[in-house]
């Protein structure tokens, strides 16, 4: 089980403005916001349109077969959870910005009333997982903070490069927004992903911005968030990083730009304008190769005055907290995860 803070404990948002404020290093040597796209629109916020979608290819057979372990673990109940989540689909009423008319998405429901929703992307690199294999951290978040948590399965790549994926991601969102309703009795709404999740819930949080999209608060979980790979905690983090690689990086972004630019700020968030973004927990292990994602983009929402947290957790393994509950930092992540949730949904 995953153990987390009581809702009577202090807050973790609390904590954006005196914990972190002064703490992070200068930001010098920050890529430029907005840099790859020339912005448009008041204070550069506005003009980030989604690239037209494209047709990939076909996918290699190793990539074949890793989704096929995963689909045979899913239905072997690997990631079953107690009680089953509703298998449904959003979208079908169209919106400002593109995608499928219908995605489908696990939504996993508190036993009472919801008192918010967390709209949550699962990680892959862009080219693997399904919202099955995050369910068990889904339902504990739901169960724990007395929240709707919907996960979409959103298209993947090398069939459908970017931008698919993230207008499958807005196609959520607009779905979110509109279920969520409207004044003094809108249920708050929170971003959150991991890894190439997170990047998919950054960028959406930009788009969200930029449309005038209420969302209350935004989670990343090791984001994947630049996909120049110019992170120095590629290198010197090579040798603690297990499960994520700069040689994997480099075939997910391939595979997933297909000969979009890297900087392009929908495929990259650490390069896009980022005011109007809510309070945003960013968690990352410090030995990971994405370590330097977080850290930067947390440099860049502070530097546009975006209240921002950064938690890193020395001997935290990727996305360990959607993984499994006993790995080291799960629990801490788990817990400022809630406490977080907690502050943007409490009455």
């Amino acid at each position: 089980m995953y153990r987390s803070q009581s809702r009577n404990e202090p807050g973790f948002a609390a904590g954006f403005a005196s914990g972190f404020a002064g703490g992070m290093p200068p930001m010098g040597d920050m890529p430029a916001p907005g840099a790859g796209r020339p912005m448009s629109g008041p204070r550069g916020t506005g003009g980030i349109l989604l690239p037209l979608e494209r047709r990939g290819h076909t996918p290699p057979q190793d990539l074949v077969e890793r989704r096929a372990q995963l689909a045979a673990g899913v239905t072997a109940g690997q990631w079953r959870t107690e009680p089953m989540p509703h298998d449904t689909f959003v979208g079908g009423a169209g919106g400002p910005i593109g995608g499928r008319a219908l995605v489908r998405a696990l939504r996993f429901r508190p036993p009472g009333r919801i008192r918010g929703r967390v709209l949550h992307f699962h990680g892959g690199a862009f080219r693997l997982g399904c919202p099955d294999m995050e369910g068990p951290f889904a339902a504990a978040l739901a169960a724990r903070c007395d929240v709707e948590v919907a996960m979409p399965s959103y298209r993947l790549a090398p069939e459908h490069p970017f931008p698919s994926g993230l207008a499958d991601a807005m196609t959520a969102l607009l779905t979110m927004a509109r279920e969520g309703g409207v004044g003094q009795h809108r249920v708050p709404l929170i971003l959150s992903g991991s890894s190439a999740g997170a990047g998919l819930a950054a960028a959406l949080a930009v788009l969200a911005a930029q449309e005038h999209i209420p969302v209350d608060g935004l989670v990343l979980l090791s984001p994947f968030l630049d996909l120049t790979l110019s992170g120095q905690s590629y290198h010197y983090n090579a040798g603690t990083d297990q499960l994520f690689s700069l040689e994997s990086a480099m075939n997910a972004a391939q595979l997933y730009l297909q000969g979009s630019d890297p900087t392009h700020p929908l495929a990259s968030p650490l390069y896009a304008p980022l005011y109007g973004l809510p309070p945003t927990l960013i968690s990352v292990g410090s030995g990971e190769v994405l370590a330097d994602d977080a850290r930067r983009f947390c440099q860049q929402l502070m530097g546009y005055g975006v209240p921002a947290a950064l938690s890193e957790v020395p001997g935290m393994e990727h996305v360990a907290v959607v993984r499994s509950p006993h790995l080291t930092g799960s629990a801490e992540t788990f817990a400022a995860v809630a406490s977080m949730v907690d502050d943007l949904t409490r009455p």
